[in-house]
């Protein structure tokens, strides 16, 4: 199992509540934070996308500067960048991506957010497209980062996006395993999972329970198969670790009693633009109740809540139904991260030393 953490590089933390969080998102915190995952065992960092204020994240940091500052002050630890087709050009980020990959040693990858937010489209004057045809925009935005990481003289003849004989150069560094920069994507509804099974390497999935992430897997792996291609999958957990399962269930009420019952309504009707717009109703917050919402990808619902090792064998049970990288949000970022690494991974290791999980491949 790899492990990623949410960067708060925007304000409000990482629940909408009130509840004290000992969480910042200046530059400093973020470069403090990233050191301490690297020491503690974590892979990645996910950088959030955000241009205007939501559910009570007034303030926020550009998602690529700030991956490059962090970057720069860090040795190991790989940065995911979300960017938002439509407002983001694929060109351009292939460019700025291609930089950052050449500058800081191959430790730079994308999350490619189809965006449930319309008021930062219509404040850019950039059409709002209906769900499906979201994801239809970051299908082709995947293929021209792939197509013009790959080859000189691109072009590129889409639905959205049309690219004439571009050359970029440097490129992006191929490495052993890692022909190009990791392309990570979100979503959770059939539209998002036919794209990460044609053009993606990761599919990011919400706080889901275990059966939940297993319909996801199954059908994304199916699909994948039949473009030969193999799909890796990350799935969201707010992490809520303590010595004892009382205290981390009490932590649990406390949060969810704090609610910024305002922010939880405004984010609520936001996210009816994601799987309650499908035809199918299926999708991210299709069945979230407010509750859920506190934590606004479903953390809460993938249930690590407890001691370390009840949250140990919890991961490991996510890793034998094909969950590769847990995506890990924190009341209070610097200590539970820390806390995390001491006290979680360790237990983690030793399951899948006495458990080996077989790695799936292409069918």
């Amino acid at each position: 199992m790899k492990f990623a953490h949410w960067l708060p590089n925007v304000s409000g933390g990482l629940v909408v509540s009130k509840t004290p969080q000992r969480t910042d998102w200046s530059l400093d915190y973020n470069v403090a934070l990233a050191k301490i995952a690297e020491q503690a065992g974590f892979e990645y960092a996910l950088t959030q996308v955000r241009f205007m204020g939501s559910y009570g994240a007034e303030y926020q940091h550009e998602s690529m500067m700030f991956s490059a500052a962090l970057l720069a002050n860090t040795d190991r630890i790989k940065i995911i960048t979300g960017v938002l087709p439509g407002i983001c050009h694929p060109g351009v980020v292939a460019k700025q991506g291609a930089t950052a990959d050449q500058i800081f040693n191959g430790r730079w990858a994308v999350n490619v957010a189809s965006a449930w937010f319309r008021d930062e489209y219509d404040a850019f004057g950039v059409p709002w497209l209906e769900h499906d045809e979201r994801y239809v925009r970051s299908r082709e935005f995947i293929e021209i980062l792939r197509g013009v990481w790959g080859e000189d003289d691109f072009s590129y003849d889409g639905k959205y996006w049309r690219i004439n004989g571009y050359s970029l150069k440097p490129k992006p560094l191929t490495m052993p395993g890692r022909p190009t920069p990791e392309i990570f994507q979100g979503g959770n509804s059939l539209a998002a999972q036919r794209m990460a099974a044609a053009v993606s390497d990761f599919y990011f999935m919400n706080g889901n329970t275990p059966a939940g992430h297993q319909e996801q897997i199954d059908n994304v792996r199916r699909l994948a198969a039949a473009e030969g291609r193999r799909v890796r999958f990350g799935a969201n957990a707010f992490v809520i670790a303590r010595e004892s399962e009382d205290e981390a269930w009490d932590e649990l009420r406390r949060i969810v009693g704090s609610a910024d019952a305002e922010a939880v309504g405004k984010f609520k009707h936001a996210v009816k633009q994601a799987g309650q717009s499908t035809r199918e109703k299926k999708g991210m917050w299709v069945d979230s109740t407010d509750a859920d919402l506190v934590q606004y990808n479903d953390g809460f619902k993938t249930g690590l809540i407890g001691t370390p090792e009840q949250i140990a064998e919890k991961i490991h049970n996510l890793k034998k139904i094909g969950v590769d990288l847990l995506l890990c949000a924190f009341l209070h970022f610097h200590e539970e991260t820390r806390y995390f690494g001491d006290r979680v991974i360790p237990l983690v290791r030793d399951l899948e030393a006495a458990d080996p999980v077989r790695e799936a491949g292409v069918a």
